[in-house]
């Protein structure tokens, strides 16, 4: 009985407990350096098209890289005039997840390079993808899969979304891995997507109280706003430990920031954002200049000259402001204030940044 009680209790201290069920889990908002993907690139041809493909006098590339394919596959066009529009120059662009053996599958995204004007029902012929070290890690090839479309009359055209885009989901086959493997990580440091100091501290907190209770040691130190570094026991392997420290849960920071988007009027106001009190008033100001040319004819046989008479009438008119009061310690008063002046987006835009200039909005105003 005691021997099943001690078996019990060591697999109940196993499992990862949480620090908060509903937090976020540390592996949503730190990555582990040395893990990440590489970029790949290549250029290809895609053919199969419809009469949208390149125009090979206008996209010369197009038309070399055509001639020099058919030249490696035994037929020689050097000196004949090729006129074909169902063949695109294309940039293929894929990720290589970290860890990636050879044979595995990819996603690739296909795009048009010259002046194509759909890649649909396309197909990618074999496309070697290299890394920034000029070397081939992957093939691509596939059929591509294209969402928008473009159809066109003799006076009118309708495109809907990017015709000259694709992807092929698993269209990329693995030649290559890259050198290193997980074990070969010289050191297990979490590295925070969006660096806070408080942060780090709760990060490392969560695992030293998580590693206390599994392995009887700390094993987590914040070095500074980004990272955390941690000591793996030797009584664990190195894969499961990163995953049960990944699965513990911690409530993020968030610093207290505006976000402004003047192209499209979207304002996101962070959780930590207060604005001291303030008075604010906003009105509108419409000016409108109307143009209304007067012809003046001369009186019959006086051998004068019809001119045209410039009339303009100007006019100002001014809407009453509104004067609300803003202030607030949290984020539900400060919508609730700015909503009680009753304005548009770009209205609130121009007041969050009249604050901002006045001291009174206290985070930080990024525009974009």
């Amino acid at each position: 009985m005691r021997r099943l009680i001690a078996f019990l209790a060591a697999l109940v201290l196993a499992l990862p407990v949480p620090a908060n069920a509903g937090g976020t889990r540390i592996k949503d908002i730190a990555t582990l350096k040395g893990v990440r993907d590489n970029q790949l690139v290549g250029y290809g041809l895609v053919t199969g098209l419809q009469g949208t493909g390149d125009t090979l006098r206008n996209a010369q590339f197009t038309e070399q890289s055509l001639q020099s394919m058919l030249d490696r596959m035994g037929i020689n066009v050097r000196d004949a005039r090729l006129r074909t529009r169902n063949v695109a120059a294309v940039m293929v662009t894929a990720d290589l997840p970290p860890y990636t053996g050879i044979g595995s599958r990819i996603d690739v995204t296909v795009t048009s390079l010259g002046d194509a004007t759909s890649l649909k029902g396309g197909t990618l012929l074999m496309t070697p993808l290299m890394g920034g070290d000029n070397l081939t890690y992957a093939a691509a090839q596939g059929p591509l899969a294209v969402s928008g479309f473009v159809v066109a009359g003799q006076a009118e055209s309708l495109t809907q979304g990017v015709p000259t885009a694709s992807r092929i989901p698993n269209g990329a086959l693995i030649e290559r891995e890259v050198p290193g493997t997980f074990r070969d990580l010289p050191e297990l440091v979490f590295e925070l997507k969006n660096p806070d100091f408080k942060t780090a501290t709760m990060v490392a907190d969560a695992i030293n109280a998580y590693a206390l209770r599994r392995f009887n040691q700390r094993v987590a130190t914040p070095r500074d706003q980004r990272a955390v570094s941690l000591i793996r026991p030797r009584n664990i392997a190195q894969t499961r430990f990163v995953a049960e420290i990944g699965d513990l849960t911690i409530n993020p920071d968030t610093p207290a920031r505006v976000v402004v988007d003047q192209r499209t009027g979207t304002v996101v106001i962070g959780r930590n954002v207060q604005i001291s009190m303030v008075a604010v008033t906003h009105g509108n100001l419409t000016l409108r200049v109307t143009e209304a040319p007067e012809v003046s004819q001369p009186a019959p046989f006086s051998n004068g000259v019809t001119t045209v008479v410039p009339r303009t009438e100007v006019s100002a008119t001014e809407g009453g402001g509104r004067l609300a009061i803003l202030g607030g310690s949290d984020l539900q008063t400060l919508v609730r204030g700015l909503n009680q002046v009753g304005l548009k987006p770009s209205d609130i835009i121009s007041i969050l940044q009249a604050v901002k200039t006045a001291g009174a909005l206290q985070a930080e105003l990024v525009v974009q």
